[in-house]
């Protein structure tokens, strides 16, 4: 036997501390503790629950959200163990996989670490051998030279095991979808390249199953079906492939679908279809995938606010998309340019945006934005309206009726009114001169997520565009959300156990955190029913300190910028025997005050502003299913208010 392979017992069970021992330029993530797979069982297995995703670029990047990502819409499928493989320009190949949930192993082995021009991610439901670190995909062959991962099941497997164990092959754990790899190596070690090896090695591979695998040095993958899901997605600089739609429809919407006993070889700028049998090329043309808006489904998510949370970074996308392309942004700026004072009017979610995008008219535009309630509108600043002053009126569904009972009591004054509107074609696109729309779709959880987050990202794109800043300092936004939401979910359910018991919870935010913190607490209340109190944190100090004892849970907030500040005011909680936990950008002062601090990957003020609820958001729907509550539906409340 190799050395750097795991020893068999007579038990036939194999036990590795150190899975992978490789002198090629291999990294492998694994965790170092005793694994005992067990001997497979002889009966044909059931169906597989797992997922794969592969995707190839022109040109080397961080692949770590992506893979992640991806994953994460393949969760849906039932899974127990995930992995990701990257492969650089260089020819390294970065394995990194664990037993455990996709945001937790993500951040275990630090997957937004991985980088490179190709990679691969896999959901395994266990079937061939226990779930272990061994058994979890994707595998590796032999040497470091290729690296690959299925669905399905490959009936052989006991039988393929003992031949590559013959033949000299490392085999590290008991997965049919390492046979798959080794079925490749077979002939890759003749000297087939590597859609010769793939074809060959579907020969080998009895049962139903998909394929991907890739090799360290030719920028490409090579995929292959029989009896399982695979679909290929085409993009701009990228192809990808996977087990279905979900992980691949908000990278693009160009398909093709790959039918029984076909191969295809993706590369950055096209893909290649074969009949495996006899290698003819199969000519498919992609079609675009469109919404429906039909019936909404869950899509997997055990309830549409958290689909809806996940979702954020797709819509995030389509919006700036939208923002770049359309003539909406310009025309709505041109009325600000040439109108008076601005009041950004809004409710509930629509108000918390309102409050974090009005600090970014201020600092970028140098214009004083006021956000203010509807009925605030009305009662407390209706006298100084003036004939020429702005008001953008902001709405998820556009038939929120204090809102529109704030935009005819304006207008009857000279106010301009414009639009921040979700639903196309509601009475608040046909009140205003011009509107903007969210691009959301439907948002069928009663609390406001992904409308929510396109709100800021607008306003903060309108303040931009007012500065003559153009929208592609938003970019990166959907990368920031979903980087937000795998850094984080793993680390505030945990929060949410630990607080399910509590009878009060205290959001505090500042500056820029001041309106995240009222979002905050606002979801908290929602989908809980548990008082939670929204505040300015230097505002805590002038009276609801004295309602904090041994245990309080006080939750802080703030932008990169605002940091330092909260230092005293999470000291005069600490004091008092309250838990102060953290929500912030790493910051070592916060970090050594905080009673637990969760890092927040958010560098810049703008990126806090985007990312800084959701981790609430998350907060929200942990502690709320912790309670046995359905946060879709919420007591006593409505998705569209169309009363006084």
């Amino acid at each position: 036997m190799r050395p750097d392979r795991p020893e068999l017992t007579d038990a036939g069970t194999v036990t590795a501390t150190a899975i992978v021992t490789l002198s090629r330029p291999v990294v492998c993530r694994l965790l170092a503790r005793p694994v005992t797979m067990a001997r497979p069982s002889s009966r044909r297995a059931e169906v597989s629950m797992c997922g794969i995703f592969g995707i190839v670029f022109d040109q080397e990047r961080p692949l770590g959200e992506v893979l992640t990502g991806a994953a994460q819409r393949l969760s849906y499928r039932g899974y127990d163990s995930v992995g990701a493989a990257a492969v650089s320009a260089a020819g390294v190949i970065d394995l990194r996989k664990d037993v455990g949930k996709v945001s937790e192993v993500a951040a275990r082995h630090r997957f937004d670490e991985l980088t490179g021009l190709r990679g691969i991610a896999q959901l395994r439901w266990a079937t061939f051998g226990a779930p272990s670190v061994a058994n979890a995909q994707p595998h590796l062959d032999s040497d470091g030279q290729l690296v690959g991962a299925h669905n399905g099941n490959v009936v052989n497997n006991a039988e393929l095991r003992r031949q590559f164990v013959a033949e000299g092959m490392t085999v590290r754990g008991t997965n049919d979808g390492e046979s798959c790899v080794h079925a490749v190596e077979r002939y890759h070690r003749r000297g087939a390249d590597l859609p010769a090896a793939v074809r060959a090695a579907y020969r080998d591979l009895a049962g139903d199953f998909a394929f991907v695998v890739t090799d360290r040095t030719s920028n490409r993958l090579v995929a292959v079906k029989k009896g399982s899901g695979l679909v290929v997605g085409i993009g701009d600089g990228f192809t990808c492939c996977s087990s279905d739609l979900p992980s691949i429809l908000p990278l693009t919407r160009r398909v093709i679908p790959v039918e029984d006993g076909e191969m295809v070889v993706l590369e950055p700028h096209g893909v290649r279809l074969y009949r495996v049998a006899d290698g003819a090329e199969v000519v498919r043309p992609a079609r675009e995938v469109a919404d429906e808006m039909g019936a909404p489904e869950k899509g997997g998510f055990a309830h549409f606010m958290l689909k809806e949370i996940h979702e954020q970074p797709k819509t995030a996308r389509e919006l700036i998309h939208l923002l770049e392309h359309a003539e909406h942004l310009p025309a709505l700026v041109e009325r600000l340019r040439r109108g008076g004072r601005l009041y950004l009017v809004a409710s509930g979610s629509s108000y918390h945006a309102c409050l974090v995008g009005s600090a970014f008219f201020s600092r970028l535009a140098g214009t004083l934005a006021l956000p203010v309630l509807p009925q605030q509108l009305i009662e407390q600043y209706g006298g100084a309206l003036r004939k020429g002053d702005v008001a953008l009126y902001v709405s998820q569904s556009g038939e929120t009726k204090d809102v529109l009972n704030a935009v005819a009591f304006a207008s009857e004054r000279g106010v301009t009114p414009l639009g921040l509107v979700n639903v196309l074609g509601s009475t608040l696109t046909r009140k205003t001169e011009v509107y903007l729309p969210l691009a959301c779709g439907w948002e069928i959880s009663v609390p406001a997520t992904k409308t929510y987050t396109n709100q800021v990202i607008a306003l903060l794109a309108i303040a931009g565009a007012l500065a003559g800043q153009p929208v592609h300092h938003l970019t990166d936004a959907p990368r920031w959300i979903e980087r937000t939401i795998d850094a984080t979910a793993a680390a505030v359910t945990e929060l949410a156990r630990r607080f399910v018991s509590c009878d009060r919870l205290f959001l505090l935010g500042y500056g820029l955190g001041h309106g995240i913190a009222l979002e905050g607490a606002l979801k908290c209340k929602e989908v809980t029913g548990l008082p939670c109190e929204g505040l300015f944190s230097s505002e805590f100090k002038h009276g609801p300190l004295a309602m904090v004892e041994a245990g309080t849970p006080v939750l802080f907030t703030a932008s990169p910028s605002g940091a330092d500040m909260l230092t005293n005011h999470i000291t005069e909680v600490t004091c008092r025997g309250g838990q102060a936990v953290v929500v912030a950008a790493p910051h070592a002062q916060l970090q050594a005050e905080a009673s637990h601090f969760l890092p927040l990957p958010a560098a810049s003020d703008l990126e806090y502003a985007v990312v800084g609820a959701i981790p609430f958001q998350l907060f929200s729907y942990a502690l709320a299913t912790a309670k046995g509550l359905d946060p879709d539906y919420p007591r006593n409340l409505s998705k569209t208010l169309t009363v006084d």
